[in-house]
């Protein structure tokens, strides 16, 4: 247990430094945006290219693993939607509790968590669940959360438009050119390799320093913590669960898929979740509190739950 303390703490430290970065003023607003562009749009995809084209593409791509994992986390959305909606939450804001509850911070905290333990083989289960939760929760999030719903075609015109801005994704994009490279077979030139390699160094410490300013600067409403705490428990505890069940007793896959599936379920609710819910004027609050409140309660959870699941504390050999 407490190597994987000594494992995760370091990179949730990051996190907290970027926090007291930007709440105590040390970097301005402007500068934590800076470096998380930076992070998103250049460091994370070279490192996804990178190591996506150099799996075998049989080894970075599981059908039964993306759609296991693709049920789960739309079970946890509908789910948790509907559980809001009971509670007279209202569409909108139901819708943003699902997304809050389905979207893990799988861009920023997977790579920097999952690769020290699991090695470059967990760079195919990371890319399947940025696109179970970021671009297929997006689309489906913004249908329902839009204001007048699919009955006036705005449902619709919103999924549409979070579907094309997906189309000019950096991190969508590196990770299907890295697909093609692998399915074709075709290796990065040597001097192409170190440039990403280096390029994608710089993607976790700055991924996670742009994720504490991020934090730094959420509104969080008192009163809106226990619907915060709700959402956190699901995304914490019963979505983890849920993919342990459908991946590892349903599906019986390898322990490695079922490692990592387990280990990104965990991750607390991305801060995009956020963002959608505040464009679309839905239930912000709340999941501004929710992305906070998961973020520090998982320092803690995501190493137990690696505990739990006996993950490697240091990658596997690669043959």
């Amino acid at each position: 247990m407490l190597g994987f303390l000594a494992l995760c703490l370091p990179i949730f430290a990051v996190v907290a430094l970027g926090f007291l970065a930007a709440r105590q003023r040390f970097v301005s607003s402007v500068v934590v945006d800076a470096i998380g562009l930076f992070s998103f749009n250049v460091a994370l995809p070279a490192l996804l290219l990178r190591l996506m084209a150099a799996q075998p593409f049989a080894q970075s791509f599981e059908p039964s693993y993306f759609r296991g994992y693709l049920g789960a986390c739309l079970a946890v959305f509908a789910a948790t939607m509907l559980v809001a909606w009971w509670r007279r939450h209202g569409r909108q804001a139901a819708a943003a509790f699902g997304a809050a509850a389905a979207m893990g911070n799988v861009g920023y905290l997977a790579p920097p968590l999952l690769l020290p333990m699991l090695g470059p083989r967990a760079a195919g289960p990371i890319a399947m669940a940025i696109v179970a939760e970021v671009a297929v929760i997006i689309a489906l999030g913004s249908m329902l959360m839009v204001r007048g719903g699919s009955a006036s075609g705005a449902g619709l015109r919103a999924a549409w438009d979070g579907l094309k801005g997906l189309a000019r994704n950096p991190v969508i994009l590196s990770i299907c050119f890295g697909v093609v490279l692998a399915a074709a077979g075709w290796s990065i030139p040597d001097p192409i390799e170190r440039f990403l390699a280096f390029l994608g160094g710089a993607a976790g410490p700055t991924a996670l320093f742009a994720l504490g300013g991020t934090l730094a600067r959420l509104p969080v409403g008192r009163d809106l913590l226990g619907v915060a705490a709700s959402v956190m428990l699901v995304k914490l505890v019963a979505y983890p669960a849920l993919v342990w069940l459908v991946l590892g007793m349903w599906l019986q896959l390898d322990g490695v898929w079922v490692t990592a599936g387990v280990l990104l379920a965990s991750m607390p609710t991305a801060t995009n979740a956020f963002l959608l819910a505040h464009r679309q004027g839905a239930g912000a609050g709340a999941v501004s509190a929710a992305v906070l409140l998961s973020t520090v309660v998982a320092a803690v959870t995501f190493p137990v739950t690696a505990w739990l699941l006996d993950a490697p504390l240091k990658p596997p050999p690669q043959g």
